[in-house]
């Protein structure tokens, strides 16, 4: 016989109380006498009680609950920015409700629209591109919304980042000490961050260390290793002596692909990717990268969120966190 879940009311009257001092000892209103409050928790523990957050939830008008979507789960940049969000979380008794946008057309719309229905009390968005239903979608609802590791070409949505065009600027200015012919690999320009913030930030430090632009030197991509992989026959005959690349993982493919043509780095190739990752550290020689602060980026982007949901004062609801560049085995 299936066992029947022990609801509120058996254990207001196995301990001979209200329903509603079950609920003020469950919720730990402190207006409860500690006799009484001892009490209701031994029948609780003796029954195994488990409240029912749904219930809860249509009460209060709040499920506790907040969706985090992101791209691809496997990708090492989003699961430290998601780990990140998760302790913030916990620290405010919230639940993650988790789900990725990979895939289809439209994807990020139906996924963003399914949170919705699911009552979340708030959303966090980490992705690469945000595209114009989805910008519609994030407009329209009354759901708080923050955006971690991405942002839109307006300061309109919260957001926590890096400041993305400065990163860039830092990374290719240094190869620019040693090098003409400098790559930026990245994926579609037509993602924000990548046709404005990253392509400005990489424009102008050619210009001001005096090196020529060309559109030839400029490579897009998905980010896989496979897709890094392929792109090393291309920059070899492009003739570029050094590269920053925009995902770790791609990073990887493309030293590999480089190593198989018989390349040497740093010697004949210098490279920067974008995240610092433990992909950056996996392979030989490791490769210089930018050092975000995903950790934070993901713990400050919650907080702002819960300060959203709770309608606390916000000073500023676009975030910039500090990067460092760390220099490994694939720059001189």
């Amino acid at each position: 016989m299936e066992k029947q879940s022990v609801t509120i009311y058996d254990v207001a009257e196995q301990a001979g109380v209200s329903m509603a001092t079950v609920s003020r000892v469950v919720n730990g209103n402190p207006n409860v006498k500690a006799a009484t409050r001892k009490k209701v928790m031994k029948v609780i523990e003796d029954l195994d009680y488990r409240p029912n957050a749904v219930a809860r939830g249509l009460a209060s008008k709040r499920t506790t609950t907040v969706g985090v979507i992101l791209p691809d789960i496997n990708n090492a940049f989003f699961a430290s920015l998601s780990t990140g969000i998760n302790d913030i979380a916990l620290m405010y008794h919230y639940d993650i409700l988790l789900a990725t946008a990979e895939g289809e057309k439209d994807r990020d719309v139906s996924v963003f629209q399914s949170m919705l229905a699911k009552q979340v009390d708030g959303i966090i968005y980490l992705g690469n591109e945000i595209s114009l239903a989805l910008r519609q979608e994030i407009e329209r609802t009354n759901t708080p919304v923050v955006l971690a590791g991405t942002q839109l070409e307006d300061t309109s949505c919260a957001s926590v980042n890096i400041d993305h065009e400065a990163a860039v600027y830092d990374a290719v200015s240094y190869l620019a000490e040693r090098h003409e012919k400098i790559a930026l690999i990245t994926g579609p320009l037509t993602e924000y961050i990548n046709g404005h913030d990253l392509l400005l930030g990489y424009k102008k430090a050619l210009k001001d260390h005096e090196r020529a632009y060309s559109e030839a030197y400029i490579f897009e991509s998905h980010y896989t290793l496979k897709a890094g992989e392929q792109l090393a026959e291309r920059l070899h005959n492009s003739g570029v002596t050094a590269a920053f690349v925009a995902d770790d993982l791609l990073a990887v493919g493309i030293l590999n692909g480089l190593q198989d043509q018989g390349y040497h780095l740093p010697e004949d190739m210098e490279l920067i990717s974008a995240d610092n990752t433990i992909y950056t550290d996996m392979v030989r020689p490791k490769i210089s990268s930018i050092q975000h602060p995903l950790y934070d980026i993901g713990a400050v982007a919650m907080r702002l969120l819960t300060k959203m949901m709770h309608n606390e004062e916000i000073e500023d609801k676009n975030i910039i966190l500090p990067y460092s560049l760390r220099f490994k085995g694939t720059t001189k």
